[in-house]
């Protein structure tokens, strides 16, 4: 494992340099999902949701938490994304709502913590937006699927994987 870049020697937090970073698109898709009982995915997808269209919602909550990532995570670079798309689709094998976001930008630093937040907020949505009828709803699973980009390159989870 790789030193971390965000602590200095004597264990202080820092945000990093990036000015010396080229300039390179990146890219970042992170997904995780919501589990629920069927009654209330059916609910869902009925759009009879007492608080309205769960996916619309989700989908918009999930774009903004990747704009304001900087502002939620400590010494996160403010990025100019160039593309948030959050894709969800209900899973009646779960059963609940699988969620992934796909994060871009031509930047300095990598867009993965946007993606991650994405995901996690377009979760806590759906959590919200349905907990009157399923309290017992889990998030699960938030997790980095792939980066490309910048000087290390492109990263999938399936390769990083112990063989």
């Amino acid at each position: 494992m790789s030193e971390l870049s965000h602590i200095s020697p004597a264990g202080e937090a820092h945000m990093v340099d990036v000015s010396g970073k080229a300039v390179t698109e990146r890219i970042a898709i992170a997904q995780g999902h919501v589990l629920m009982q069927k009654a209330t995915l059916d609910l869902a997808l009925s759009g009879n949701a007492k608080k309205g269209d769960i996916f619309a919602a989700a989908r918009l909550a999930g774009i903004m938490a990747a704009k304001k990532t900087s502002d939620l995570i400590p010494l996160c670079h403010p990025l100019s994304l160039t593309k948030v798309s959050i894709d969800l689709e209900a899973d009646a094998a779960l059963p609940g709502i699988r969620v992934q976001a796909f994060t871009k930008v031509s930047g300095q630093t990598g867009v993965e913590m946007e993606a991650l937040t994405a995901v996690a907020v377009a979760c806590l949505t759906i959590y919200d937006m349905l907990k009157a009828a399923d309290r017992g709803m889990r998030i699960e699973a938030i997790t980095l699927v792939e980066k490309h980009g910048g000087k290390s390159g492109s990263w999938t989870r399936e390769a990083a994987l112990p063989a």
